[in-house]
């Protein structure tokens, strides 16, 4: 039943490995979920967040989510909407991606918001003043989007493609598709931006307040310029990590050396960006409001300059000079090292606009407060990253996630296919399937 279920023409590990995998990582997942039901049960005293840190390392980690599953909604707008067709090879990959980050994202909201029993309250009795609505509203309905986009890949495992209705519905889903990009991309923009938008609006915390356009801070049109920047790249990421985990090619290197080129200018224009909005920061918000710019930094190893060197220089500017150039992006070497430092930039800008604007003391006679989240913030915090691990896992033996997989290994798919006719004669719904194909036609 299991070789029934596995895409034609590939090769997958035996089933007591795979099931030994997902075992060892369900481990960790329920190791997280105890975390979270102790947090839901008995409160969010099991937290070590504070009055000082009300927003934390959830609130970090589901930012940086978000962020990063960014790369789903910008490769399906490349995809769909500019009619980069190369980027078909890796578009079912981002979109399972970006459904693994923001089904992470809304189960980090779920145990954030201490009763997710009372989650609809944001719906029914929404606060029409706060961009945190917004928020709600677009993750929400992005996620569903994310959803519809996801289905089609699943009605392309063998024994549900063979339904008739079902190979009928993925293949009139797929043509619309480009409908839901679009929406995806238009959601993506306000609720990557409104998300930027609340630390910069927060005038009373000079460290993210930032000046803007109307009523939108700079922030908020940084925050969508990064995900859209780095979103990419955790999705190239991701996808060398699987490479090197099943030891095969999956995706062409055409798709990724375009989604890194494209990647790697939109980096170089953000980071540009970000540089001029720290510097006018730096040196007209700051002292606007009576502080000077090493109020806001520390000595300690949490909330020093650093943060702002690596961000910016080691994260920002480094990444985008290696995958600008074709060289650069064409070295395995240097790819590996272009697409880390750019998610490890977006996560650090996370950080600072998360935990620092919390650290940073808005009076004169405060002081720093440090911070160090209880093993129930961390076990809720690698909850999510179990969950995908296990996703991943199960779409790439079930689904046909990778459509350039047979013909990058041809050698398995020998094999494979060597091994299909003893399965095929055991299939009751061969001849469904040889009808289905005139209609298809």
């Amino acid at each position: 039943m299991d070789s029934a279920l596995i895409p034609k023409g590939v090769k997958r590990c035996p089933l007591w490995q795979f099931v030994l995998f997902v075992g060892a990582v369900g481990v960790v997942l329920l190791w997280g979920v105890y975390a979270m039901l102790l947090c839901w049960i008995k409160g969010l005293n099991q937290t070590n967040m504070n009055d000082f840190y009300g927003f934390a390392l959830w609130i970090w980690a589901d930012l940086t989510v978000i962020a990063l599953g960014g790369g789903a909604f910008f490769t399906g707008l490349l995809r769909y909407i500019f009619g980069k067709e190369v980027l078909k090879n890796i578009i079912n990959y981002a979109v399972l991606i970006g459904f693994i980050c923001y089904s992470s994202a809304l189960l980090i909201l779920a145990y954030d918001v201490g009763q997710p029993l009372r989650g609809w309250f944001i719906f029914w009795h929404a606060n029409v003043h706060s961009m945190l609505t917004e928020v709600a509203f677009c993750l929400t309905c992005y996620f569903g989007v994310l959803t519809i986009e996801f289905i089609p890949l699943i009605l392309e495992n063998r024994l549900i493609n063979r339904v008739r209705f079902f190979h009928h519905l993925g293949h009139n889903m797929h043509e619309i598709m480009a409908v839901f990009a679009a929406t995806g991309a238009f959601l993506s923009f306000f609720h990557q931006g409104s998300l930027g938008g609340v630390p910069g609006v927060l005038f009373g915390r000079p460290f993210a307040f930032r000046e803007g356009l109307f009523i939108w801070p700079w922030t908020f049109f940084l925050f969508t310029w990064s995900a859209a920047a780095c979103g990419p790249c955790f999705t190239i990421l991701i996808t060398k990590i699987t490479e090197a985990v099943t030891r095969k090619k999956l995706v062409k290197d055409d798709a990724v050396e375009l989604l890194a080129k494209i990647s790697g200018w939109m980096i170089l224009t953000y980071i540009i960006a970000k540089t001029i909005d720290t510097l006018y920061w730096a040196t007209v918000t700051v002292p606007s409001k009576g502080f000077a710019l090493e109020f806001f930094y520390s000595n300690n190893p949490l909330y020093g300059y650093w943060i702002l060197f690596a961000e910016i220089v080691i994260c920002g500017f480094v990444p985008a000079a290696i995958l600008i150039f074709k060289k650069g992006r064409k070295n395995p070497v240097t790819l590996w090292i272009a697409v880390i430092l750019a998610v490890v930039g977006v996560c650090l800008n996370r950080w600072a606009m998360v935990l620092q604007v919390m650290a940073a003391p808005v009076l004169t006679f405060e002081s720093w407060v440090m911070y160090f989240p209880s093993w129930q913030e961390i076990a809720t915090t690698i909850l999510p990253v179990a969950y995908g691990i296990i996703l991943i896992a199960i779409a790439h033996r079930y689904l046909p996630v990778f459509p350039n997989e047979p013909e990058l290994n041809p050698l398995e798919t020998i094999i494979a296919e060597e091994q299909e006719p003893e399965e095929a004669e055991a299939e009751p719904l061969v001849d469904q399937e040889q009808e289905l194909k005139p209609a298809e036609a």
